[in-house]
């Protein structure tokens, strides 16, 4: 071979090489919320264009219940901005593909599966939190709440909205954490109470807080970073961080055993811990996996980092199916019709 030929022999295999990574492509199951989604699948574009990414977007339970549908047949090559508990009953079902992201070392260890090398590792928490629309209070001569259990007074029956915990990952920490706080037996008898006094759950953890910014129901039980949104756009609310202690859970992400595009997966779940990563994150989220990290968010309640029980993951993803079947059973009539 003369020098000529492997000098064009050695570019057209760059060449190739490069082609072949400039088509790499994963799709992405996903819960993050739709304008945050928008904002993080570009960074990752800006940072590795080399990859493209399929998004499949929907809420945290039917996110979960279709990977759990596709277990003996995947669709899906990662997950990004799924709940913690999801990613647990994945890990258990076997479906995860244990990997350490560079930089995992440096992450609280709150947000990084127990294994070694962990099977998923979170990027940051959100926090249960209630959106009081002080306009519409003023109006009926309510009270501002200051715990979970003034929600289950008399005065506030039909002014308050939860997200279903069937469909919603917020909804689902609310209710893990009120069986935590209270105990299982005071804590559906908590849910008994204050379901006497619930509008309509719905189908989406932001809903809630939204239809309070808007004046539709005076309470929105929800979550603190899509409270302090709200209010900084200029919705009259309040967030709220009930004194008993908060639910939260971690969005998370991991790879899907099997994938045949291990290697940009891997790569997406790098990236997902950078700080740039993290600093895309804050632009919503308060706690974040990386300490050191977070700046101050607008409007942020301070009693929420502060609230935030300590969640027994492991014991919630264990119990998830049967708390719905229950939490379904006593009160489904009140979910609002499913899009």
């Amino acid at each position: 071979m003369t020098g000529k030929t492997f000098l064009l022999s050695s570019a057209f295999l760059a060449l190739t090489a490069f082609a072949a990574r400039a088509e790499s492509e994963l799709t992405v199951y996903t819960a993050f919320e739709a304008d945050l989604l928008e904002r993080y699948a570009a960074a990752f574009n800006e940072a590795h264009p080399d990859i493209k990414i399929n998004w499949v977007r929907d809420s945290t339970g039917v996110v979960t219940a279709k990977l759990l549908a596709e277990k003996n047949n995947p669709k899906a090559d990662a997950v990004w901005g799924l709940a913690a508990t999801s990613l647990l009953v994945l890990k258990t079902e076997g479906m995860l593909e244990p990997y350490a992201p560079a930089g995992v070392d440096k992450l609280d260890p709150r947000f990084v599966d127990s294994d070694s090398p962990p099977s998923w590792v979170g990027v940051d928490a959100w926090i249960a939190a209630i959106c009081f629309n002080t306009i519409e209070a003023e109006k009926l001569g309510l009270p501002a709440p200051a715990t979970w259990e003034d929600l289950t007074k008399p005065e506030y029956a039909g002014h308050v909205v939860m997200p279903n915990p069937a469909s919603s990952g917020t909804g689902f920490l609310d209710v893990s954490a009120w069986l935590q706080i209270f105990g299982e037996e005071k804590g559906w008898d908590y849910m008994d109470r204050l379901h006497r006094n619930i509008a309509s759950y719905t189908h989406s953890g932001s809903k809630p807080c939204k239809m309070a910014g808007a004046g539709e129901t005076v309470v929105g039980v929800s979550f603190e970073f899509r409270g302090a949104a709200a209010k900084t756009e200029g919705a009259p609310i309040e967030v709220i961080t009930p004194s008993e202690g908060l639910g939260w859970d971690m969005e998370a992400g991991g790879i899907i055993a099997g994938t045949a595009n291990l290697e940009a997966a891997q790569t997406l779940m790098d990236w997902a811990i950078t700080p740039e990563a993290m600093a895309e994150y804050n632009a919503g989220f308060g706690v974040l996996a990386l300490p050191g990290v977070a700046k101050p968010v607008p409007n942020y309640p301070a009693g929420a980092e502060p609230g935030m029980i300590e969640n027994d993951f492991e014991w919630a993803a264990n119990n998830r199916a049967a708390i719905l079947e229950e939490w379904s059973r006593r009160y489904d009539n009140k979910s609002e019709p499913k899009s």
